[in-house]
């Protein structure tokens, strides 16, 4: 599957240049292991996340399922007692699954940033408030 995942750590990229149907690959994102799960395509490809749930799941797919270029994106934790989640994107043929998947995390980081801009902004309002309200 064309496209790259890069990392903080210049020493941690991964460069994924074709999906292997008969093995799992490997990428590095954040220190995180992703695996792309056999029988993936470029266009449609499983992922499995480790060490996340339904909070990374539910929040990434909403992400993705955003951008146009996706037909499908669902996840599903394989059994509650492991600490794996699932992804499943299926794109049209303008785009990868990958780049679907580099979208999502860029879309979400994004989404991320405003609301902590938001709550910073009222919580300084607030604050500046009620030391006016004491102070009177």
């Amino acid at each position: 599957m064309p496209g790259s995942v890069h990392s903080q750590d210049p020493q941690d990229q991964s460069m994924v240049d074709a999906v292997d149907q008969s093995q799992e690959e490997e990428l590095v994102l954040d220190e995180r292991r992703i695996l792309v799960l056999p029988g993936s395509s470029e266009t449609a490809a499983s992922f499995q996340f480790e060490g996340e749930g339904h909070t990374m799941g539910n929040a990434l797919r909403y992400a993705i399922m955003k951008n146009p270029a996706v037909e499908f994106c669902g996840y599903t934790i394989p059994h509650p007692s492991d600490a794996k989640m699932h992804l499943r994107i299926q794109t049209i043929e303008t785009t990868t699954a990958l780049e679907a998947l580099e979208k999502g995390f860029s879309d979400l980081m994004d989404l991320c940033d405003v609301v902590t801009e938001k709550f910073t902004a009222s919580r300084d309002q607030f604050n500046e408030e009620n030391n006016n309200k004491m102070q009177s």
